[in-house]
């Protein structure tokens, strides 16, 4: 499973069960997408996980 968070998006690449779960797993903390890419916490995990 991989999360590429992008200036204007989130790209996330698996299986549709793993991306099904991570998307439940991140509706627990944000309502929306917008949310989720306005989110430093996660630009800076994401930062270290993909460079783009």
């Amino acid at each position: 499973m991989k999360i590429y968070r992008l200036e204007k998006g989130i790209v996330l690449i698996g299986k549709a069960w793993e991306i099904r779960t991570k998307l439940k797993e991140y509706h627990r903390t944000y309502a929306t997408v917008n949310e989720w890419l306005h989110d430093e916490k996660t630009l800076k995990q994401s930062s270290k996980v993909s460079k783009q």
